[in-house]
């Protein structure tokens, strides 16, 4: 067994290239999340803005955007950083939030795609049901239980990963604290980890 320490930063090692070709994927992904951040808001504005839009279909896709603008927020800044920085290290408390966010926006996105399909099964084969099975009442819900699902599995993600001893190597092998690639550094059974992982 290797040597555990307290890991009180983790270093992200990101992409292997040059300097110069750093600030063009610097440039790159900057144009890339600021047009996401542009559509997705632009979206956002839209359906609240126009009454003809406010129905259970809009009303997902408006939760969409934002999940994306969240989800996209989450990590695309740090990424940013790290390609203009020579030292591209994160807090151990950091990397947990980074992971966390990940995590919980990640399974938010897969819940709120399954309420999405529900919606358009019920429209296409009870269409003259629809707005008695899709109402308000069961949109909210839907969307509540999908963001709790979400952030309740990130928090017991965090929970199992926090809680594991950390060898004295901390190098992550990602570009930004990816849950599989701070596993690997662990110094303990990962077993309860992965399960949970590929259950959710």
């Amino acid at each position: 067994m290797e040597n555990q320490t307290f890991v009180t930063e983790f270093i992200i090692l990101g992409f292997s290239t040059g300097e110069n070709m750093q600030f063009f994927m610097f440039g790159i992904f900057s144009v890339i999340y600021t047009v996401s951040l542009v559509g997705n808001t632009l979206v956002f504005v839209v359906i609240c803005h126009n009454s003809q839009l406010h129905t259970p279909m809009y009303f997902f896709l408006c939760h969409l955007s934002i999940l994306d603008i969240c989800y996209a927020s989450s990590n695309v800044p740090h990424i940013l950083g790290n390609l203009l920085l020579q030292r591209k290290t994160i807090s151990f408390v950091g990397c947990g939030t980074q992971i966390y966010l990940y995590m919980a926006l990640a399974l938010t996105e897969c819940v709120l795609l399954a309420v999405m399909s529900y919606d358009r099964y019920v429209a296409i084969c009870h269409p003259l049901r629809y707005n008695v099975i899709m109402n308000w009442r069961v949109c909210t819900t839907m969307v509540t239980c999908s963001w709790t699902c979400g952030f309740l599995f990130g928090a017991i993600q965090v929970g199992l990963t926090l809680r594991l001893p950390f060898c004295s190597l901390n190098e992550v092998d990602h570009f930004f604290c990816e849950l599989l690639a701070v596993l690997k550094l662990a110094c303990a059974d990962i077993t309860i980890n992965q399960t949970v992982i590929f259950t959710a």
